[in-house]
Formats: structure tokens, C-alpha cells, sequence
């Protein structure tokens, strides 16, 4: 069985990731991309789904031993973790170094104290699981091949085959160093260059000193803030500046349940918030390089704005189920691809438009296209902004007039207002004011509870949604202004769990709820964090210093946080590390930090 998702530790070349457990298991790994088929997809079945083991020799039928300590090695991507034996004590060193070549995954194991027997096992299965490569020996090296895919082990470790698994025996003592690696090549080339560890080693940690040194922020908790950059960073597409939600598929909302998505795509929502909390860090690179990404991805067809698009800017991203492989925990069903992909979501609009006024406001380098795109996005919300859509969430269900797409029109809207206003861009500028005043009367009118002194999720509706936080941070409404206290304070009653984290809307346990689902999810973690900045902005900022101080706590050992917080369960769910969680984890700290709440 997999580990908890908590026990996980992330590595990656910024072009894909692996998922590392504290037995020295690699259960999740894609090759060569984010988005390409799994090698190793234990993590949602079981060990002859694919997985590879590296740690301290243990009987046959005996648990793993798990690492009695693990740490990144500074502000880096570097895993090391150590195992303590009756033996002695030994270390591995886990990194993908950054590519400029075949992807590579390095492993290098070094003895601490005493004589530690060691063992490593290797099981490689392509396409998620399902096919078994033809493994051999070529010019003294494994590689193992399936159609256009081969993958290449090397260690100087002597190598034997059982029960189609690959397996080293061998002991380390002070001093030994042994590495072991695996390079991915398309299975009709040459094969790929013999890794060489040390060197790569050294060079990983490098680039990341490096990148590290950019950071502006150095206010508390900067560690917190420095490991989410670093995650995100590790969830960007290098090649293209994409930015991938989550380096996983179908790590479930609900173990157990059917909330399990495919999440290695680039949503425009999570993009254009990242780039935000890059942008007011120092990373200007990064966001250049997303804004980039938007205009190549949306060129030619901006009315038609995709909710997420491939890594490179794809479309089409049809939904599938593995139905070989049982789920983590056995929640199935495991999904690849992502049907959302067409939803209506008005929101995003709000979103990029946002992102792009923000980009403009902090002095990156003008680009005219950009500023097209914003005018033509406005366009087309002018004859669209009063329809209803699936929303932030991605309902299954009916369409809504959700209240937060109609907010973010209204931000998209005002954002391209002063964007003329600044004049850098012309447009109608008298018929986007009114238009601005008439998206904003239709929701104090039409998504306003006045008896409950609350926005609700919907037209008509009387459920709340977490989204609505999001009226006072986007300037929708001051928030001293009584509408958004008592948003926020119904939210607080309504969808609080008991330890104080929010829930994203109500569902409706074994009944078909709003987003057309049977079941229920954790909280989630993203509209915790707004509700601590809604706090500090309504003044209650020991109360949001408090929970900013609790939901630290849920992160695991390595500083990393999923999707959700189950409360019942105690632990981490849905698919993980999560760029929506770590975002707004960046932006509490600055607002925190800016309000005065750690006396700076």
C-alpha cells in the first residue's frame, strides 16, 4: 500500500516530478513530462503497478523501515533522508537534476556508521502500470523498453532479475558513496549519456542557491514562503513557463471516494495566481516567461478562453479512466486528462486579466499583445458576463449564475478601465465604466441575502461559498463594508470545520449536491488561507495570525501541503504538492507581514 500523502517528498527537474515515501519508495514518477505516462504508479494501486525501493535490506514479508529523519538540503529540491539500524546508520540522497538532457532521477546512498546492509528494488512499468517492458543488458547497462519509451538504470552495484523486478544487494560503511540512476530516452535513439552523480549533484544545489537568492521577502516565517516558491517553481514547466496544478492524478478529496482529478495541467486561475505571488517575491522571470505561455496558448481564439490548457499550450485534454489501476486506497475511479477542460468559467477572465495588470503594474516589460488580449476578453464579456457557468469549483451540475464569476467580471472589466485610464491601451472607455456599474449593481442586487446579511453562492441561492472571500481582496467591495463582514462571519458559522478550517461549499454526503457529485471533501486549503487575509483586512488580525499559524502546522515534515485537509481522518487529501495551497500561503505571510501582525 502506498503511504499516507503526507509521507511523500517531492523532487523534480521542472519539467516532471517524483513522489518519494519514507521507506525510500518512489511510488509516482512520469517520463519524459508532467503530463506523460507513469512509470511508477504505485501510488495508486499497488507495487506490480510499478515502484522503486532503495533503503535498508528488510525480511521479505516485513514493512519497509521508514526514515528516522529527512530534510530538502538547504533551500533546495534535494531530498536526504536517514535511517537509523541496529546496524548503523546510513543516508540517501534523492534529486532530479535540472535538464539539458535525457530527465534523470540520481539516488545515492552513503554510509553514516556502521555496516548497513542495503537493497535496492526496481520494478518498471509503462504506460501506468500496464505494460511490462522487455528489461535487458546493453553495453553493460539496464534498460528497459516499451514501444516509443526506454528507461536506462545504471549503479556500479552488480544487478539481478526475480519475479520481473530488478534488484542490487549490497553493504555500505563510513565513507562509501553508491549511486544508483535512471534516464528516460525515446526508445529508437542513442542511448542516453552515463549520468554522472556527483557532478550533478553538486550542480543541482547550485541552481538552486542561486535561484533561492532572488527572493525579496525576508519577513517571518520566510522558510514557509521560500519552500512554497521552490515548490512552485519545481511545478513549472521550464521549457514553456507552464505552470501544472499538481504533479499527480486522482489523489482523492475523500479516500474512498470519486472527487479524483487529473491535475498536471495549467489552469489559468492557479497560473495567474502564481504569478502574482512571483511577481511580489522577485521572480520576475518566471512570470514573464507564464505571460508568454498565456499568449502562445490563448493566440487565435481569446474569445474561446480555456479554463486549463496542456503544459505547451494544448486543448485538448479528453478525460479517461484507468480502470486496471484500484485508486490510492482504493478511491477509483483513477482519472488521466481532464473534461473541465471545455467548462464555461467566467472567472478566468477575472483571473488573467488580474495577472496581467498586476504584471503591468510592477513594471514588466510591456507587451502589446498582452494588452490586446485584455481588450478583447472584455469584449467578449460584454455580450457574455450575465450567463451562467459551471464556476470556480467545476460543477458537474446545472450552470449557475455563480457569484464569484460575476465578481471576477467585474474585475477583469475594471482592471482593462485603468489600463486605459493609464494609457496604454485604448478602448470605450464611457461604456466599459457603465458596464463596470452594471455587473456590480446585478450582484449587490441579485447575490445578496439581505435578511442573513450574507453574498450567497448563487443567484437565489441560500448556500455560501469560500470563493466569496475573495470580494474584499479583489476590491469588489471595501471591507469595512457590513456586506463583507457578514460574508465573512456567515462563512466562519456555516463552513467551519471544527478545528477552524474552511470548507470550499456544502456537499451533500451520499446525494448529488451543487457540483453534481455524490460524496464529500476535506477543507480546502486555499479558502482557509483567504479567511485568515479577510481577517487581517477586516482588523481581527490576531485571529488571522492564529489560523495562518494552524494551517502551518498541517504541512508535512518537508514544508509541503496537498489540496485538502480531511478534519475526521487528521491528514492530507487530494492530489499533492498542490500550487493552490501553496500560493496563497505565500500571500497570507506577505499581507500578515504588511499588517503589522508579527510587530514588522
Amino acid at each position: 500500500m502506498a503511504g499516507r500523502i503526507e509521507d511523500y517528498a517531492l523532487i523534480g527537474d521542472m519539467q516532471t516530478a517524483a513522489l518519494v515515501c519514507r521507506d525510500g519508495t518512489v511510488d509516482w514518477l512520469c517520463l519524459p513530462r508532467f503530463d506523460s505516462h507513469a512509470i511508477f504508479a504505485g501510488l495508486l494501486g499497488t507495487e506490480e503497478h510499478g515502484f522503486w525501493r532503495l533503503g535498508p535490506a528488510h525480511a521479505g514479508d516485513a514493512e519497509p523501515p521508514t526514515a528516522a529523519r529527512r530534510t530538502y538540503r538547504g533551500d533546495s529540491l534535494i531530498l536526504e533522508s536517514e535511517w537509523d539500524t541496529p546496524r548503523g546508520t546510513v543516508r540517501v540522497t534523492d534529486f532530479m537534476p535540472p535538464r539539458d538532457g535525457a530527465p534523470q532521477l540520481i539516488r545515492i546512498v552513503e554510509g553514516v556508521s556502521g555496516r548497513v546492509p542495503m537493497r535496492s528494488a526496481l520494478r518498471m512499468r509503462f504506460s501506468y502500470g500496464r505494460v511490462v517492458p522487455w528489461v535487458h543488458k546493453h553495453e553493460g547497462r539496464t534498460v528497459a523498453v516499451a514501444g516509443p519509451d526506454s528507461v536506462w538504470f545504471d549503479t556500479v552495484c552488480e544487478t539481478y532479475g526475480k519475479g520481473l523486478t530488478t534488484y542490487a544487494d549490497f553493504t555500505v560503511a563510513p565513507g562509501d558513496r553508491i549511486a544508483f540512476a535512471i534516464s528516460w530516452e525515446p526508445s529508437h535513439k542513442e542511448p542516453p549519456a552515463l549520468p554522472e552523480p556527483e557532478q550533478a549533484l553538486e550542480a543541482t544545489g547550485e541552481f538552486w542557491r542561486e535561484w533561492v537568492e532572488h527572493c525579496t521577502y525576508h519577513g517571518p516565517y520566510r522558510e514557509a514562503v521560500v519552500r512554497s516558491l521552490i515548490t512552485l517553481k519545481a511545478l513549472t514547466y521550464a521549457p514553456t513557463g507552464g505552470i501544472v496544478a499538481a504533479p499527480t492524478t486522482s489523489l482523492p478529496e475523500e479516500i474512498g471516494g470519486v472527487r479524483n482529478w487529473d491535475y498536471r495541467y495549467t489552469w489559468l486561475r492557479d497560473a495567474a495566481i502564481t504569478l502574482s505571488s512571483l511577481l511580489r517575491t522577485g521572480y520576475r522571470e518566471e512570470a514573464r516567461a507564464w505571460r508568454e505561455w498565456l499568449l502562445r496558448a490563448v493566440a487565435g481564439d481569446p474569445e474561446n478562453l480555456q479554463i486549463m490548457y496542456g503544459i505547451a499550450g494544448e486543448r485538448e485534454l479528453g478525460e479517461a479512466e484507468l480502470d486496471w489501476l484500484p485508486g490510492y486506497e482504493n478511491s477509483g475511479p483513477v482519472r488521466v486528462g481532464n473534461g473541465a477542460a471545455h467548462q464555461l468559467q467566467l472567472d478566468v477572465y477575472g483571473e488573467v486579466t488580474e495577472a496581467l495588470h498586476l504584471a503591468h503594474m510592477t513594471g514588466l516589460s510591456r507587451n502589446d499583445y498582452a494588452s490586446l488580449l485584455q481588450l478583447k476578453l472584455i469584449r467578449y464579456l460584454e455580450d457574455h458576463w450575465d450567463q451562467p457557468d459551471e464556476g470556480i469549483w467545476e460543477v458537474r451540475g446545472p450552470r449557475r449564475h455563480f457569484v464569484h464569476s460575476k465578481v471576477m467580471a467585474w474585475v477583469a472589466v475594471d482592471r482593462t478601465i485603468k489600463l486605459i485610464e493609464s494609457g496604454d491601451a485604448d478602448g470605450p472607455l464611457e461604456k466599459w465604466r457603465e458596464l463596470r456599474d452594471t455587473i456590480h449593481r446585478d450582484v449587490c442586487e441579485k447575490g445578496y441575502d439581505k435578511e442573513r446579511n450574507t453574498f450567497t453562492q448563487s443567484y437565489g441561492s441560500k448556500e455560501l461559498d469560500a470563493s466569496l472571500l475573495l470580494i474584499p481582496q479583489m476590491g469588489f467591495l471595501p471591507p469595512d463594508d457590513k456586506r463583507v463582514i457578514g460574508t465573512i462571519e456567515a462563512i466562519q458559522r456555516e463552513l467551519s470545520t471544527t478545528d477552524g478550517f474552511i470548507l470550499r461549499y456544502p456537499t451533500a454526503g451520499a446525494d448529488a449536491g451543487v457540483d453534481g457529485l455524490a460524496g464529500d471533501e476535506g477543507a480546502f486549503l486555499a479558502c482557509s488561507f483567504w479567511m485568515a487575509d479577510d481577517l487581517a483586512m477586516i482588523g481581527r488580525v490576531d485571529e488571522a495570525r492564529k489560523l495562518f499559524e494552524k494551517l502551518l502546522a498541517l504541512r508535512n515534515d518537508l514544508g509541503l501541503l496537498a489540496e485538502e485537509w480531511d478534519p475526521r481522518l487528521q491528514r492530507q487529501v487530494g492530489n499533492f504538492p498542490q500550487a493552490f495551497s501553496h500560493v496563497p500561503l505565500i500571500d497570507t505571510a506577505l499581507r500578515l507581514t504588511a499588517s503589522g501582525a508579527y510587530g514588522g
